[in-house]
């Protein structure tokens, strides 16, 4: 956690938990695959998505907004802080470009945001 509040102090743009929901991303994107292995940017920019979705819903975007994130690039950043710290790695293959402009916050945390239907309550049962 020290090395963390280290990249926080040189790196102002961003909070604490912006370094955390990036690494609790990449746990969310290694589940989904059937055999661990490298995730690209773009993959795991897709894995931060879908748990940031389901941990906030409609405050999503609000909520990455507080930590500093409001792009892609800005999730970029936060990784590469992280690899330049030692705490994540990356391939020669990998670049910080594959972060930029990958989805539009707006786009993806507030109009692509589907309310989780309720299911029906079943005939009989006192709901």
């Amino acid at each position: 956690m020290e090395l963390l509040q280290d990249i926080v102090e040189r790196d102002k743009r961003y909070k604490l938990e912006a370094y955390l929901l990036v690494n609790d991303g990449l746990q969310h994107t290694l589940k989904q695959l059937e055999a661990r292995r490298h995730v690209s940017g773009r993959e795991l920019l897709g894995g931060i998505r879908l748990l940031v979705l389901e941990r906030y819903g409609r405050m999503a975007k609000a909520v990455l907004n507080s930590w500093g994130l409001f792009t892609t690039d800005d999730v970029g950043n936060v990784v590469y802080n992280l690899v330049n710290a030692g705490l994540m790695s990356k391939t020669e293959a990998d670049s910080i470009e594959e972060f930029h402009a990958v989805y539009d916050f707006e786009e993806a945390f507030v109009h692509g945001y589907d309310i989780p239907a309720r299911p029906e309550p079943e005939p009989g049962k006192g709901n």
